[in-house]
């Protein structure tokens, strides 16, 4: 899967997104997406990294808690195969509720020049 793979993902559910976080003062009114890739989990040996692994956060927010819209995150969520990790806090100071998915995927970089995938190594 690739960032905009992802991006494709999460347009599904109609809503605001952006990654990490939206420009001070251009927030959206809630509901509203972001999401981001806070670590990568390294597979390798004899200080190398062979192959890694990416977390994604989904980071939904409401201003009040709402089953019905999580329901669906989760059913998308589910529909393309991505295992996700559910957790929830209320921010006091923005009075919204945080309920954050956090998956892990096998993230691909496209090739800048072209915009296709990069091949996997064969070694």
């Amino acid at each position: 899967m690739t960032h905009n793979d992802v991006v494709e993902v999460l347009e599904e559910l109609s809503l605001p997104i952006a990654y990490d976080h939206f420009a001070e003062g251009e927030s959206p009114d809630p509901p509203f997406l972001c999401f981001l890739y806070p670590k990568n989990i390294p597979l390798g040996a004899d200080n190398t990294v062979y192959y890694q692994l990416h977390e994604l956060d989904i980071e939904l927010y409401t201003d009040e808690k709402n089953p019905p819209l999580e329901q669906r995150v989760e059913r998308l969520l589910t529909e393309h195969e991505m295992f996700f990790q559910k957790s929830e806090v209320w921010i006091a100071e923005e009075k919204m509720y945080e309920v954050l998915y956090e998956v892990t995927l096998d993230l691909q970089y496209e090739d800048e020049e072209t915009g296709s995938e990069e091949p996997e190594s064969e070694d």
